[in-house]
């Protein structure tokens, strides 16, 4: 069946992937134009309409090239029309479509959930995880736990998220339930903030620290690691491997501040 682009509410349901990048998008565009459709999107009726299940990026391309074009080729679109029990259900066959055609990525796969849960249309992240991914085994769903953990303690942390390795958000995970998100979420808003790998860079140590540590000294606060002696002023230790570095930052962090430290240092090594 053909449907008016129009009548298609294509937020109706939370969205699993967290970018629709527009090199990504253009691609598309210039595959529809060339050839067509080749898959139909998925839609449910609703009392206004129709709301969309999967195929966001195939609608959001149409209606690109419609407002570019203004064909009317393009101010419809193919959809196969479904009948989910629930929202849950409509959901679940969105997370389960792009599951096929392209895997999501692991920070999706953790925030799609956690999303769901915010909305209302599970209660709890494990009844999310369990809806949104019947077939998963336990081990897999203890994983995509701690994945959902993650995407809710560091929504916006990321410039990029869906670029960090399943094993390194679980990294990251286990040292969240140690206690260390603090720690994480200075390193990664110290100033300059950089975009993909520099930013696991930038939050490496910390984990590395925490991951190293017996069992019963993983506490982040002992001994001392960070401070906040006046407002606009963080002071961050960071354990390296030939030593120790102090992160001195924030709006107080002036290069007049940064000397009279380094004085009282060396006051205190000279006077003994």
């Amino acid at each position: 069946m053909r449907i008016s682009t129009d009548q298609i509410d294509a937020d109706a349901l939370p969205r699993d992937r967290s970018a629709l990048s527009g090199p990504a998008l253009d691609e598309l565009m210039a595959s529809i134009a060339a050839s067509g459709l080749r898959q139909p999107v998925e839609v449910y009726e609703t009392a206004t309409g129709y709301a969309l299940i999967s195929g966001y990026r195939r609608l959001a391309a149409i209606r690109a090239l419609h407002a570019m074009t203004g064909d009317a080729r393009y101010g419809a679109i193919e959809a196969t029309l479904r009948t989910p029990a629930t929202r849950a259900a409509a959901m679940a066959a969105m997370v389960e479509e792009n599951e096929i055609r392209e895997t999501l990525s692991p920070w999706d796969r953790g925030a799609v959930a956690v999303t769901a849960r915010d909305v209302g249309v599970f209660d709890t992240l494990d009844a999310a995880i369990a809806g949104l991914f019947p077939h998963a085994s336990r081990q897999k769903r203890a994983r995509l736990r701690l994945l959902a953990e993650v995407a809710e303690a560091l929504a916006g942390a990321f410039a990029e998220p869906e670029r960090i390795s399943e094993n390194r958000l679980l990294r990251i995970g286990a040292c969240l339930r140690l206690g260390w998100e603090e720690l994480i979420v200075t390193a990664l808003t110290e100033p300059p903030l950089g975009k993909g790998e520099s930013e696991w860079k930038r939050i490496a140590p910390v984990i590395g620290e925490a991951e190293a540590l017996p069992g019963d000294a993983r506490n982040p606060s002992r001994p001392r690691r960070l401070c906040t002696p006046r407002p606009g002023l963080t002071i961050r230790r960071e354990r390296t491997r030939h030593g120790y570095v102090l992160h001195i930052t924030g709006r107080q962090a002036s290069s007049a501040l940064v000397a009279e430290v380094l004085d009282n240092i060396e006051a205190m090594f000279t006077t003994r």
